[in-house]
């Protein structure tokens, strides 16, 4: 049985005004998880699957699944494997394909991907740890842009998002930092978690919400790097614990869109907070993703309304 619940904390909040721009019941979220469950699905906000697409992930289990994005098209960029890189349709078709450990250098070395992006001008920026770089190829794999990542563990990288500067930034496990590079790989800025990070993103009002991931907290540090939001091990005034924290999003009333990967069957698998602390929505799909869920995408109304169209057209 599915168990994705719309929580309300109190009556008040029915009238709140997080509430009334925050998940409208026509929201779609999309999934993909790993560790034996393998699965690429967008679900609506009562826990029903819309869509479902089981990768090819290894069967010991853990094969990728630590990116995952809807494109303009309504097509899905994801990965299956930790360096093949893959843009599906809604009807299941394997459009685009990138394999990091055979293309533009990397043949005999050791790499993994645990992010990309693609770009309005149709390239894809593939993040390939191991190797330390950044790269951009474009719909024919040809390398159009290659950055350097630096150095002390740098190269092992999580999650990178692009900023509105065109700027990257990105999370390096080892030794725990979040950096932001510009075009050429100079580092902007950084903060050092001391943990195994796993996401950041840059908020609207300048500073950066960090997911720690192996350090159970989200922190928001400002440009000066002083810590100014913080939720750490338990969420205030509610049940949930966290554990590996992993992709953000940030909504346009101020909210935030949490992930809480490897944190049991008793705790939600992704949440939403306002700034003042309150939990006001769960994702609990603990049948479909496990403990398992790292990467995922909460739609926008307009997204949502997009591959509902579309799904309905595949009918």
């Amino acid at each position: 049985m599915h168990r994705m619940n719309v929580k309300i904390l109190s009556s008040i909040a029915l009238f709140c005004s997080s509430l009334c721009v925050s998940f409208a019941g026509d929201r779609l979220v999309l999934v993909s998880a790993s560790y034996g469950k393998n699965v690429l699905a967008i679900c609506d906000t009562k826990g029903e699957v819309l869509w479902r697409f089981d990768t090819e992930g290894v069967q010991r289990g853990h094969a990728g699944h630590h990116d995952v994005h809807l494109l303009d098209s309504g097509n899905i960029l994801f990965h299956d494997t930790w360096t093949r890189t893959r843009e599906i349709t809604l009807d299941k078709k394997i459009v685009w394909e990138y394999e990091s450990r055979k293309m533009n250098g990397n043949e005999g070395k050791g790499v993994d991907v645990h992010a990309f992006k693609r770009l309005p001008n149709g390239d894809t920026v593939i993040v390939e740890s191991g190797v330390g770089r950044i790269i951009h190829v474009n719909k024919d794999k040809k390398l159009t842009r290659q950055v350097p990542l630096g150095e002390g563990g740098r190269k092992k990288t999580r999650l990178m998002r692009m900023l509105d500067n065109g700027n990257y930034l990105v999370c390096a496990e080892r030794p725990g930092v979040v950096t932001e590079y510009d075009a050429s790989g100079n580092v902007v800025w950084e903060y050092l978690t001391n943990t195994r990070v796993y996401g950041a993103i840059r908020l609207r009002n300048g500073n950066t919400l960090i997911a720690t991931g192996s350090g159970n907290s989200v922190i928001e540090v400002n440009p000066a790097k002083k810590i100014v939001w913080e939720i750490a091990k338990k969420v205030p005034e509610t049940d949930i614990e966290l554990k590996w924290t992993t992709c953000l999003q940030e909504l346009p009333n101020g909210n935030r869109i949490i992930g809480n990967c490897h944190a049991g069957e008793h705790n939600p698998q992704i949440f939403e907070i306002t700034p003042d602390k309150k939990v006001i929505w769960e994702f609990d799909e603990w049948e479909l993703v496990g403990n398992g869920l790292a990467c995922w995408q909460v739609l926008s109304d307009a997204q949502s309304a997009m591959v509902r169209k579309k799904l309905a057209a595949l009918k």
